[in-house]
């Protein structure tokens, strides 16, 4: 999880994995842990809680900024723009952007959830060059088809589509069935 709005997708994602049993190996940006405080009434720590592993971001010894850790990739959510941008030059200064290039170098499965907006052209070329270089970018869009009552059921359909990305479902994605006409 990184310092861009949005930590409540970072936190039902952990819930979601956790329902569907999948191990969790858990990082926590200094900003994310800001933004966490800020939008929602869960802790840094109650959020570490939810994952099977954590680290600290500046642990550049953690197990899994290793190649030799065996993952079925990472998801960086939500991703902010200097997350990306690190990713995007390989710039590993740090667990989750040295992790990601870990994702990138042994052709493992890497998603940002990318959240700003309005884009700028720098922003577009990152996400472009991640995207050439094997990774998913994955703006939280809404799907307005699903007719949300409220924001968790956005939040729901979001983290459902992106672990369709990985072969598991949660059982809350409300899938497309195209137009239906009166008669």
């Amino acid at each position: 999880m990184t310092g861009a709005t949005g930590a409540i997708l970072g936190i039902h994602m952990l819930i979601a994995l956790r329902t569907l049993n999948v191990e969790t190996h858990l990082v926590i940006s200094k900003w994310a842990e800001a933004t966490c405080k800020h939008e929602t009434d869960y802790s840094p720590s109650n959020i570490r809680r939810l994952a099977d592993f954590a680290y600290r971001n500046n642990d550049m010894a953690a197990s899994i900024a290793s190649g030799s850790f065996r993952s079925d990739g990472m998801i960086i959510i939500p991703c902010s723009m200097k997350t990306l941008a690190a990713v995007s030059g390989g710039f590993g200064d740090d667990l989750i952007s040295r992790t990601a290039d870990v994702m990138l170098k042994e052709r493992r499965k890497l998603v940002l959830v990318a959240r700003e907006t309005p884009l700028s052209t720098i922003h577009l070329r990152n996400m472009l060059s991640v995207t050439e270089s094997g990774g998913i970018i994955f703006p939280p869009v809404p799907a307005f088809y699903t007719h949300p009552a409220q924001l968790l059921d956005i939040v729901d359909h979001l983290i459902g589509r992106v672990l369709d990305l990985f072969d598991l479902d949660t059982g809350n994605v409300k899938r497309w069935q195209g137009f239906v006409e009166a008669r």
